[in-house]
């Protein structure tokens, strides 16, 4: 049996179902079917301007970073730097920190999370590239059927049970004139690169974090060395009006008053060694390990040789035209611009939908009523087909759909905007912590160099004889409480130091978006 489909197939909406019915009363025979087609088609491109998109666009516009001005912070700031190198934080030379930063990149969760949504995209860009392609596909099909009187068949099967057998070869392909499949596709390989660059900010988040986790570890150590110093100074002290008070020249009281101070000096300890602990398991579970992990941390020792001076190792510096060049750099900038061209995309793929759409399907094989003779040559059957569909009326759903992508994208270039502005903030707010840091050090160490000399007069003055050994300690207070000031302002300056290279993106070099594997099914 050997079937041939029309050249054209349309499908109608309802309301011209009727129109078509009369092709074969009313009309009469002589009606040829391209004839109707041409008409109804035709009518169809007539009344197609029910559906348009006036009044739907995009208002918002990206933000041209050479636009915002820096500041006076970023204006302010030396222009001789490079940007950070991918693993920016080995400049705090501490090998213990290296592979805690590398562990963490290759096990923790968040990551593998990322990772996973890159190949999420990935596959679903491959989907939309399968759109763009041919499709074939073969079926078989062996149906057992009791064939009505009253139907198409003519006796003797009308009645009777017989088999219908067809095996065929078919293929479809949407011409996409309009560039629907086409721009479906480009969103989706802009949503491989978005992916991307957000995997790579989440990245940089946690590099960022391990680091500023592992200096809070330094800083407790440092703490602690000085409240161990305090409390053996405590303990020197209580010991003096324990003496004191054998030799008659001390009273009960002021042996109270010094053994007061002992229990909170110990408490502080405590503190401190609670605070080395939690370090190091938040460390652990940032690198996707259990608290096992960090008990194996050993005490920092970030920038050997100048820990009181770590600015000259870090210097505050900047590369050149950071407002401009952050925008390929960051990487959480970088994915807001890559969403912004999918929601520009996908705003093509909405408009297309105005238009008619147009595919050919065509299928080779075999049909037969009954086995016999079911392969041969008079079972061959194929036919091609050609199909439009045309949206007509909608009741305002592809306008409605435009209006929604529109939306999308304003959302993408507002948040895209927001985004390269806190990035520029961030990149300001750092470089006045780290001169705010300088200056405060600066004054910090003036303090300390006075206290160590007050300390230094006091312990000349109680070998002379002149004064006591509380006036000793009393001046030792002052200058361990500048050396606890001075810790701080220095972990302070190398915490400042990794917040500005994560505002500055880090080792983020934009790529090519990964490839896209033949979807051949």
């Amino acid at each position: 049996m050997k079937t041939f489909a029309s050249p054209f197939t349309l499908h109608l909406p309802e309301f011209l179902w009727p129109l078509a019915a009369r092709r074969q009363t009313g009309f009469g025979p002589g009606l040829a079917t391209p004839l109707f087609a041409t008409l109804a088609l035709l009518a169809l491109l007539a009344l197609s301007g029910c559906a348009d998109m006036k009044g739907i666009s995009p208002q918002s516009k990206m933000t041209d970073g050479n636009t915002l001005s820096a500041g006076s912070a970023i204006q302010g700031a030396s222009l001789d730097a490079h940007w950070p190198k991918a693993a920016w934080w080995q400049a705090y030379g501490d090998t213990q920190l290296d592979g805690l930063v590398q562990q963490a990149i290759s096990g923790s969760p968040t990551l593998k999370i990322a990772r996973a949504r890159v190949e999420l995209a990935r596959s679903l860009a491959g989907v939309a590239r399968a759109k763009t392609l041919p499709s074939v596909g073969a079926k078989a099909e062996s149906t057992r059927e009791l064939f009505t009187g009253q139907g198409l068949v003519p006796p003797p099967l009308a009645g009777n049970w017989e088999w219908y057998n067809e095996i065929a070869v078919k293929a479809e392909y949407d011409l996409d004139l309009w560039e629907k499949d086409r721009s479906a596709l480009e969103a989706a390989l802009d949503t491989i690169h978005a992916s991307a660059a957000e995997a790579r900010s989440a990245q940089l988040q946690l590099e960022t974090s391990v680091v500023r986790s592992y200096l809070q570890l330094a800083l407790q150590y440092q703490l602690r060395d000085v409240a161990n110093a305090s409390l053996q100074q405590q303990e020197a002290i209580a010991n003096i009006a324990r003496r004191r008070l054998r030799a008659g020249l001390g009273t009960q009281l002021e042996v109270s008053q010094a053994e007061t101070s002992l229990p909170v000096a110990r408490s502080n300890i405590e503190q401190l060694d609670e605070a080395i602990s939690l370090a190091r398991n938040q460390i652990a579970a940032l690198s996707g390990q259990g608290p096992g992990a960090g008990d194996a941390i050993q005490r920092p020792n970030l920038l050997p040789g100048s820990r009181n001076n770590a600015s000259a190792q870090l210097p505050i510096s900047l590369p050149d035209y950071v407002p401009a060049n952050l925008i390929g750099r960051r990487p959480d900038v970088v994915a807001q611009r890559w969403r912004v061209e999918a929601a520009g995309k996908n705003i093509e793929v909405a408009k297309a939908g105005f238009y008619p759409d147009i595919n050919i399907s065509a299928f080779l094989g075999f049909q037969s009523l009954g086995f016999a003779g079911f392969l041969s040559s008079n079972a061959a059957a194929r036919g091609i087909a050609p199909a439009i569909s045309l949206p007509i009326f909608e009741g305002g759903r592809l306008r409605s759909q435009l209006g929604a992508q529109t939306a999308n994208y304003d959302a993408a270039v507002e948040s895209y905007n927001n985004t390269l502005v806190l990035a520029l903030q961030a990149v300001a707010d750092q470089i006045v912590k780290l001169k705010s840091s300088e200056k405060q050090k600066a004054e910090i160490e003036k303090a300390l160099a006075l206290a160590q000399r007050t300390y230094d007069l006091a312990q000349r003055s109680y070998h002379s004889g002149i004064s006591e050994y509380l006036t000793v300690l009393n001046t030792q207070t002052v200058l361990l409480q500048q050396q606890q000031r001075m810790e701080q302002i220095n972990t302070a300056y190398l915490d400042a130091w990794a917040q500005l290279m994560q505002a500055l993106g880090g080792g983020l070099e934009e790529k090519p978006a990964p490839a896209i594997a033949d979807n051949k099914q």
